[in-house]
C-alpha cells in the first residue's frame, strides 16, 4: 500500500467513524467500556490495513513450510494429513489402562498418551507410605518394567506413537527395554517424551532433585536418543501446565520458549548438533477459552521459534527451524457446576489448536473437573475431534485465519509482548536463573490472581459458575477408583522381589551408581537396571543418593 492509498483509507475510515458510528454510539452505547481477551489484552473495536502499516507478507507470514511457518510448517497441512488424536489416559492400574489404551484405538485414537500417578512422578513405589491413598488416582502407577508390560500387552509398539507424560530416565528406559523385547526397529520407533524439568517444577510443584540435576538427566535422554533412535521426540516442552496454573498466553508464550532455549543450550553444551537433534524437539501448549488469542498464540510461537533456531542458534536444517506442537485444551476452564457445558468448551478450544495448526491434540472429557473420565465422556471427547476433521470443513485450507486484520495484530501484539519477557529471562541468566530467583513463579501466581479476581467478580464469566446458575444439578456417573486396586498394586511389588535375582538387581544398580558417580550419561545403565527388574523408586534413589534431594531456596510469595 503506497503513501496516496494509506492516506485515502484513514480518510475513509475518519469518515465511517463520523457518519456511521457516531450516531450509533449516540442511540446505544456497547456492552462494557473495554474488551478484553481472557488474558488481559485490550481488543480494538474494528481492525484493517492501518493495524498492519509495515508488514511484509514473505517476512513476516510467508507461505506454509517454509521460513519463517507463520502459516504452519507443511506446505499440504491437514490436506495431506489430519492432525493425531492424542487422548491423555492412565487411571487404576497397569491392566485397567491397558484396557482403555485398546478402547481408544478401537474408537479412532491412534496416538497413545499415558499419564503417571503421583507416586510415580515423585519417584516413588505404591508401597511407600507417602502413596497410600494415591495409586492409581490421577493417572497410573508404574513400578517397575513388569508395570510397563503390562501397560502395553498386546500393543505392537513399532506400529504406534506413544506419548508417556512427565518421563525422566526410569520411565523412558522402561519403555525402550520393553520395545527392544518385542524386536522392534529402534530407527522407526515412534513417540514423545514429556521430559520436561521446568514445566514440572514451576506448574506442579513436583521436584524430585536440585533442578540442575534434573537438567542433567533430562539431557542424558535427548543425547540417547537422538543417536539411538532417530524418529522419537525424547522432550516435550512444556507449556501447558504453567497456563493450567494461571499464566496469560503471552506469558505462555514466552516461558515456554525460554523453557526451549535453556534446553536447547544444555544439549549443545553437551556436544550435540542442534540440527540433529533440532528437529526432533516437541512442544506442549494450552488451548484455553479465548478463542482468537489461542490462535494468534501458536502462529507466533512458530514465528519466534523459527527465529530463535535460525539466529541464536544457527540451525541450517530448515526441519530445525519448526515448532512441532502437540495441544490438550484447558484442564482449568472445566467445570463441575453443569459439566455438560464443558463439551462446549473443548469443542471451541480444539478448533482454536486446529485453526492455530496443531500437530495432535487431546480434548478434555466432560466430566475431568470431578474425575478422570469414563469410558463414554473418553469417546465423546474423541468424537468432538473426529467431527471437527471430518465434517466442519476447516482441515480443508491451509491456515484459514491467515490475512485476518485481527488475527495478525493480535499475533504481532503477542510476539512483542513475549519477546519483552525472553529478553528480561535472558538478562537474568535464562530460564534455569529465572525459576531459581521465583520470577517465573511470582509472575504466574499475579496473573492468576488477577484473572481469579475478574471471576470472582463476575468481570470474566464462567457460564454455571457465576453466570447462569442452576440451584439443583442432577449428578452424573464418575469413574471410581477403588483401594482394592492400591492393595494389589502393592502386593505385586512384593511378588516381583520375591521372585527378581537379586544378585543382578544389585550388581545393576551399583554400576548405575558408579555411573552418577562419574557423571556420565545414566540412560543405558538406567535400563540396564530395570531390565534387572529394579523398581522405579530403587533407580530414583541412586539418583538422589548421588545428586541429594530437591530443597527450595528462592522467595517465592509476595504480596500481590
Amino acid at each position: 500500500m503506497n503513501d496516496d492509498e494509506r492516506n485515502e483509507l484513514e480518510r475513509e475510515k475518519e469518515r465511517w467513524e463520523r457518519e456511521v458510528l457516531a450516531p450509533a454510539l449516540s442511540a446505544s452505547s456497547e456492552s462494557r467500556e473495554r474488551f478484553e481477551t481472557v488474558s488481559g489484552h485490550e481488543i480494538g473495536r474494528l481492525y484493517g490495513p492501518w493495524d498492519l502499516p509495515d508488514a511484509d507478507y514473505v517476512r513476516d507470514i510467508g507461505f506454509p513450510g517454509e521460513y519463517p511457518f507463520t502459516r504452519g510448517i507443511h506446505s499440504t497441512m491437514y490436506r495431506g494429513r489430519p492432525w493425531t488424536i492424542r487422548q491423555f489416559m492412565g487411571f487404576g492400574d497397569p491392566d485397567e489402562s491397558n484396557r482403555r489404551l485398546k478402547y481408544l484405538i478401537e474408537h479412532g485414537a491412534p496416538g497413545l498418551n499415558v499419564a503417571f500417578d503421583m507416586p510415580t512422578i515423585h519417584g516413588l513405589d505404591s508401597d511407600h507410605p507417602l502413596a497410600h491413598g494415591e495409586v492409581g488416582r490421577n493417572g497410573v502407577p508404574l513400578d517397575s518394567l513388569e508395570d510397563m508390560e503390562r501397560l502395553f500387552a498386546d500393543i505392537p509398539l513399532a506400529e504406534v506413537s506413544t506419548s508417556l507424560v512427565i518421563a525422566y530416565p526410569p520411565i523412558p528406559s522402561m519403555y525402550l527395554a520393553m520395545a527392544i523385547d518385542q524386536g522392534a526397529d529402534l530407527k522407526r520407533l515412534q513417540g514423545t517424551f514429556q521430559n520436561d524439568s521446568f514445566c514440572r517444577d514451576v506448574a506442579a510443584n513436583v521436584r524430585v532433585l536440585p533442578r540442575r540435576a534434573e537438567l542433567k538427566l533430562c539431557t542424558d535422554v535427548v543425547e540417547y536418543f537422538t543417536l539411538n533412535v532417530p524418529r522419537w521426540y525424547p522432550i516435550s516442552i512444556v507449556g501447558y501446565q504453567i497456563r493450567e496454573k494461571g499464566c496469560t498466553a503471552a506469558q505462555e508464550l514466552a516461558f515456554n520458549l525460554s523453557d526451549g532455549i535453556e534446553f536447547v543450550k544444555s544439549f549443545i553444551n553437551r556436544g550435540l548438533d542442534v540440527d540433529r537433534f533440532g528437529p526432533r524437539l516437541s512442544f506442549m501448549w494450552n488451548a484455553h477459552n479465548d478463542f482468537f488469542e489461542e490462535i494468534a498464540k501458536y502462529r507466533a510461537a512458530r514465528r519466534m521459534w523459527a527465529q530463535i533456531m535460525k539466529e541464536r542458534f544457527g540451525a541450517r536444517d530448515p526441519r530445525s527451524m519448526m515448532i512441532r506442537f502437540h495441544t490438550q485444551t484447558a484442564g482449568c476452564s472445566l467445570t463441575a457446576q453443569q459439566p455438560l457445558n464443558n463439551v462446549v468448551r473443548a469443542t471451541i478450544q480444539g478448533l482454536a489448536a486446529v485453526l492455530g495448526g496443531t500437530q495432535s491434540l487431546h480434548t478434555d472429557s466432560y466430566d475431568e473437573a470431578m474425575a478422570l473420565p469414563t469410558e463414554e465422556s473418553s469417546k465423546l471427547a474423541v468424537r468432538t475431534q473426529q467431527i471437527i476433521a471430518e465434517e466442519s470443513g476447516v482441515a480443508n485450507t491451509i491456515d484459514p485465519m491467515g490475512g485476518s486484520y485481527f488475527v495478525e495484530k493480535l499475533t504481532s501484539e503477542l510476539e512483542e509482548e513475549a519477546w519483552e519477557y525472553i529478553n528480561r529471562i535472558d538478562e537474568m541468566g535464562g530460564m534455569l536463573e529465572a525459576v531459581e530467583n521465583g520470577f517465573i513463579q511470582r509472575e504466574v501466581a499475579r496473573a492468576a490472581w488477577r484473572y481469579q479476581k475478574d471471576v470472582e467478580s463476575g468481570k470474566q464469566v464462567i457460564v454455571g459458575v457465576n453466570k447462569y446458575v442452576e440451584e439443583d444439578e442432577p449428578p452424573i456417573e464418575l469413574l471410581k477408583i477403588t483401594q482394592e486396586m492400591e492393595d494389589a498394586q502393592k502386593e505385586r511389588i512384593a511378588r516381583l522381589k520375591e521372585r527378581r535375582d537379586e544378585g543382578k538387581t544389585r550388581e545393576a544398580t551399583e554400576k548405575l551408581r558408579e555411573a552418577a558417580e562419574n557423571n556420565e550419561n545414566l540412560f543405558e545403565l538406567t535400563m540396564d537396571a530395570v531390565r534387572a527388574y529394579a523398581t522405579l523408586e530403587e533407580v530414583w534413589d541412586v539418583y538422589r543418593d548421588r545428586y541429594g534431594k530437591f530443597e527450595e531456596s528462592s522467595t517465592l510469595v509476595e504480596s500481590v
